[in-house]
């Protein structure tokens, strides 16, 4: 834990105090989002203190050049940059002629800013002392609308305490932003327009390069004393800016209000000829239905999202932050109304790592959608991947490979790489491993199998041909070997036979054959579309089933565990209990090359193949691995924490379960990496839900019949959590005293507790 200033409540993010040196952090902690756009917590006046600015569109990106030392052959040209979009939240405030600027008055009292979970609003409030010493109170309110989605509402009040003061307000588009995150400084956007209508101001702007064409909108109301001002606004515009002026001579204790509307259309979704007529009319859908009507139908959609998605833990208000923060960030990124995006590492809190998908959206993020929401939206998902896959091909063969072989790409916009490290994108493969993944897992929980042979049949092939082509048959060992990769940790680069990258790249070879197979005889006409299509052979599946059938796995007998790769054993095994806390965290303190040279562990690697592969090991087995390699892990990836705690739990290790629990619940909270001013670890969190659903509540997918093996860490009363399973809503309650399932919506269904059978049925809880 690196801060401890949020509040502990069980429904709210509570900032009290304001500190200037925690301003970016609170910017990232306070973000929003409703899936189609979201923004850091900014002020709306105007502050010159040190901050980072941040509105963002999804789906909206720049691919800004490559910048390495040297060139190779196969580098991505580009990095795909998260954009910061042009700005409709700036409120500029003048009192008597003077800026309002928090960095800049003489004193700052009763700071309180507030993200309220449940109902899905940011609010702020405050009383200042400007330098020409008048004294004033402000207080705000903001929210995306979750039902209108390319809107947002912003309520701001103002009131003079100790005198009578002439107040204006500005509201602004601004258009002239930069990104945080650039590596050459290029120029993203082109502003092509600046047109106003009233009280409506509109900046219509396009993307660099990749010509995403935007038209940025607002329009406001004051009201004084309650009572709407009627008064014809100043306008003030630059090529890049337009600002409307509103002044109110406002007595001693009265409000000055203003209400603010703006956001975002973009060509994904509109004619861009007409982008502006098209804001006009979300502009007269919002107006129409008002500030506070907006507010309430933001409520009534938030309470929709957790009546499925709350996860209640009592008797730990932490915990319980924790839980409802991710599930909240999580929902703020995606809601899965729109299959052409996908789940960004920072959502919209930020832009380092850039890229709207990495491998965390299969092996993380799917699980949580699957259950907490209609199975469509998993699947969309799945189906993301679909269309990128004549992309992964042409990755592949930027590589070298051939005959349709996929490669997925560790980062992506539309499909094509653009990570722009070296040990990242040619060597972390096992990112493939991970789609196929997906396919199964989401199999194995909806009980759909009609995606495999629509869909999912055609990227399992190219994801086998893949792994085939990339094993080398070695005449030492007498096995095919995978040569020169990055496991999960990334701690250790250019390694020979990563276990983890090894057994999956096995494990898709074997499931691409099986469904095969499967399709060849349930759905014939799917198997000879996709047969003449791909042009598979029986000689190639012979090849395929060679690599499987002697995959090299490494292994020490002297430790009775699979190694994480073949030179793991050469290194001085200095477990992390004996690593100097001033040493930590060590990707912060260590050169890159004491790192690679050290035995210690970013994330769950071999644990990761022990986590996706449950079934396909012992209790002894995981316990063996556990031990040997959790004591080398420093867990300085977000998506560590949870499976190590999901795997305690297994493992009947329940305080070092919550332990790691909290730490993955609270990373971004408590500021676990010293790194929460640049943005959020949006995907991490489903490994928080994971935590609970899969950790504390054992939950799986067993011969195909829903199981748990509930456990409660001695810190909590009870907790209870909601799934969606094939179309059956059950809720599990966990107490000191036992479990109770009931069984919301659906037909009677059988699942299994502690290894007894327990038939559900509507309106009749059972208590095991």
């Amino acid at each position: 834990m690196n801060q401890d200033y949020i509040k502990p409540d069980n429904w709210s993010i509570i900032e009290e105090g304001f500190d200037v040196e925690r301003v970016k952090s609170s910017e990232s902690l306070f973000s929003i989002g409703n899936g189609a756009m979201g923004q850091r917590a900014n002020f709306e006046e105007h502050y010159s203190g040190p901050t980072f600015q941040g509105s963002y569109i999804a789906g909206v990106y720049y691919p800004d050049k490559t910048r390495v030392g040297w060139w190779k052959n196969g580098y991505p040209e580009y990095f795909a940059k998260v954009l910061n979009a042009p700005s409709w939240i700036g409120i500029n405030v003048f009192v008597n002629g003077n800026t309002l600027d928090l960095f800049r008055c003489k004193v700052v009292a009763d700071f309180r800013r507030e993200l309220n979970m449940k109902e899905g609003w940011l609010s702020r409030s405050f009383t200042a002392t400007m330098p020409n010493d008048v004294e004033v109170k402000v207080e705000t309110k903001r929210f995306l609308s979750l039902d209108l989605d390319e809107v947002g509402a912003i309520e701001y009040n103002i009131t003079p305490l100790n005198t009578d003061a002439e107040i204006t307000f500005e509201p602004y588009l601004d258009s002239g932003i930069t990104n945080e995150d650039t590596n050459w400084d290029d120029k993203f956007w082109e502003t092509t327009a600046i047109t106003q209508n009233g009280s409506q101001a509109f900046i219509e702007a396009h993307t660099m390069k990749t010509q995403f064409h935007t038209c940025t909108f607002m329009e406001s109301v004051c009201l004084l004393g309650g009572k709407t001002l009627e008064q014809e606004p100043k306008v003030a515009h630059t090529n890049v800016r337009i600002a409307y002026e509103y002044t109110a001579n406002v007595k001693a204790n009265e409000t000055f209000s203003i209400q603010k509307f703006g956001g975002y259309v973009v060509d994904r979704n509109h004619d861009k000829t007409h982008l502006v007529a098209s804001a006009k009319s979300v502009l007269s859908k919002a107006l129409t239905a008002g500030y506070t009507a907006l507010l309430n139908q933001q409520k009534e959609a938030w309470a929709k999202i957790w009546d499925m998605a709350d996860i209640t833990i009592a008797g730990d208000v932490k915990a319980q932050q924790g839980i409802r923060f991710n599930i909240m960030q999580l929902n703020h990124t995606y809601l899965g109304k729109d299959a052409r995006l996908n789940i960004g590492p920072k959502g919209f809190t930020g832009e380092k790592y850039g890229g709207s998908t990495y491998w965390d959206t299969e092996a993380y993020c799917i699980p949580f959608y699957m259950a907490t929401k209609d199975q469509k939206v998993a699947r969309n998902l799945l189906e993301y991947r679909y269309h990128h896959l004549d992309r992964a091909i042409e990755n592949a063969e930027k590589l070298g490979f051939k005959n349709g072989a996929a490669l997925y790409p560790m980062v992506t916009m539309n499909g094509e790489e653009c990570h722009n490290e070296w040990e990242i994108t040619f060597e972390e493969i096992h990112r493939n491993g991970a789609i196929a993944f997906a396919i199964f897992n989401y199999y194995r929980y909806t009980n759909d199998y009609s995606y495999i042979p629509e869909k999912g049949l055609e990227v399992l092939i190219g994801i086998a041909r893949f792994w085939q082509q990339r094993a080398t048959f070695s005449t030492d060992k007498n096995k095919y070997v995978i040569l020169g990769v990055t496991g999960p940790n990334e701690y250790e680069n250019n390694v020979n036979n990563n276990f983890y990258t090894n057994y999956i790249a096995k494990w898709c070879i074997d499931y691409a054959i099986e469904n095969i197979k499967i399709v060849a005889k349930d759905h014939p006409e799917d198997f000879d579309r996709i047969h003449d299509k791909v042009n598979l052979s029986e000689d190639e599946l012979r090849q395929w089933k060679a690599v499987a059938e002697n995959m090299y796995l490494p292994f020490s007998e002297a430790h009775n565990v699979y190694l994480q790769q073949d030179g793991f054993l050469d290194k001085e095994l200095i477990t992390v209990a004996d690593l100097d806390k001033s040493q930590r965290p060590i990707n912060q303190k260590w050169s890159w090359d004491r790192i690679l040279r050290s035995p210690y562990i970013k994330q769950a690697d071999t644990l990761q193949g022990f986590y996706f592969f449950e079934d396909h090991f012992t209790t002894e087995e995981l316990e063996r691995h556990f031990d040997f390699y959790e004591p080398f892990t420093v867990h300085e990836s977000s998506l560590s924490p949870c499976v190590h705690s999901i795997q305690a739990a297994k493992l009947n290790r329940m305080d070092q379960a919550y332990t790691f629990y909290l730490r993955t619940s609270r990373l971004d909270l408590d500021d676990y990496n010293k790194e929460v001013e640049e943005g959020l670890h949006i995907t991490s969190m489903a490994g928080t839900w994971m935590s609970i659903v899969e950790g504390f509540g054992g939950m799986r997918v067993i011969e195909n019949t829903l199981s748990f093996e509930p456990k409660i860490p001695q810190q909590w009363e009870g907790y209870s959590f909601k799934v969606n399973f094939r179309n059956h809503i059950l809720k599990i309650n966990v107490a000191q005293t036992g479990t109770t399932f009931s069984l919301e919506s659906g037909d009677a269904l059988e699942i299994v507790c502690n290894g007894t059978k327990v038939t559900l049925e509507t309106g009749k809880p059972a208590v095991v």
